[in-house]
């Protein structure tokens, strides 16, 4: 007879932004982190983890000792829900930050962070990414967020963007210094993909008018270049089925026909799932959305859940074995930061 126990049950909720430099002061973010009582959770729970990616943070008044206002705006937003504040990294207008239920907080080690540039050749931060990594209930997963080179025509630099992240991005944890070593991936952020093709921006907001996103995701570079294996081949992502999220007129939700809308904002993940005798990894997709209701930039934010399993088959064993199987030998728990931010003024 076989019997299955659960060693972690959890979801994760991931979103992606680009606020092109604007404010948080103003922004009611409950909806957009489905505190309004529709979450996309089993039993419709509120996440267990939520992790932000934004692109385009204001860097005007950046200070080093100090949480973005994105940051402290989302930890108002939650401090009533029982979350509390694991890791943020910025890097000049990329920033990702992760928050957790507190009751997870005894099962999260090894919690780093790393940073990459890729603008003008590796030397500047406008473009890159970020990433917080850390033992999960005792499996090595990894959330990046980055922002690659903008305009339909820099496809290359796109790639080579892609390349230079996977290569250059670096962790001091046992067994997993490397992104692509870790037993869970999740890579979002503004990729700036765009269609290939000549159409007109008319002829796609035709398109998207009619709900023809198929059609038109068989011009997608991203998708493109997946399939060809020439980057993020390693990685899944469920078909959008919402308009493209970029690019629109800041306060309206009507296109700037200036540029091709397209699907630049997306969310993707890996797993690796037979690493370990008799223990099983999961991430099922439960939703991927835009939110057009937020109007604040050119770029519409874009969501996505997921349950994440660890499965045990005919055995018995806790996260801290699991830790110590995956990670080496037990280490001492990750001290979180531990606050309740209220919403400072700026």
């Amino acid at each position: 007879m076989v019997t299955t126990t659960a060693i972690a049950d959890l979801c994760i909720f991931l979103v992606t932004w680009n606020v092109g430099t604007h404010s948080p002061r103003n922004q009611e973010l409950g909806s957009l982190l489905s505190l309004n009582g529709t979450t996309n959770c089993p039993d419709n729970q509120l996440p267990d983890i939520y992790v932000i990616g934004f692109q385009e943070v204001s860097t005007t008044n950046l200070k080093i000792f100090q949480d973005d206002p994105w940051v402290l705006k989302i930890a108002s937003t939650l401090q009533d829900h029982q979350f509390v504040k694991i890791d943020s990294k910025q890097l000049q207008g990329i920033l990702i930050t992760m928050f957790a239920q507190h009751k997870h907080i005894p099962h999260m080690q090894s919690i780093e962070s790393a940073a990459t540039r890729t603008g003008l050749g590796g030397l500047w931060g406008n473009k890159g990414a970020v990433s917080i990594r850390l033992s999960l209930y005792g499996t090595g997963v990894v959330f990046v967020c980055s922002h690659l080179a903008a305009h339909d025509e820099k496809l290359k630099e796109r790639i080579e963007d892609y390349n230079q992240i996977v290569d250059n991005h670096k962790y001091s944890t046992q067994r997993y210094h490397s992104i692509f070593d870790h037993d869970v991936v999740f890579w979002f952020g503004d990729l700036n993909f765009r269609l290939s093709g000549d159409m007109t921006a008319w002829d796609v907001r035709t398109d998207v008018e009619n709900m023809r996103y198929a059609e038109l995701l068989e011009l997608d570079q991203l998708n493109m270049l997946r399939a060809k294996g020439n980057a993020f081949s390693l990685l899944e992502e469920q078909q959008p089925t919402f308009a493209p999220t970029f690019k629109f007129n800041e306060g309206t939700n009507e296109y700037n026909l200036k540029r091709r809308p397209a699907w630049c904002d997306r969310i993707l993940h890996r797993v690796q799932n037979n690493d370990y005798k008799g223990i099983t990894l999961s991430a099922k997709q439960l939703s991927y959305q835009s939110h057009m209701e937020y109007m604040l930039s050119d770029h519409k934010p874009v969501s996505a859940t997921f349950n994440y399993l660890v499965d045990v088959v005919n055995q018995t064993i806790t996260d801290e074995e699991l830790h110590e199987m995956t990670h080496g030998a037990a280490s001492t728990p990750t001290t979180s930061n531990l606050f309740n931010a209220e919403l400072e003024q700026w």
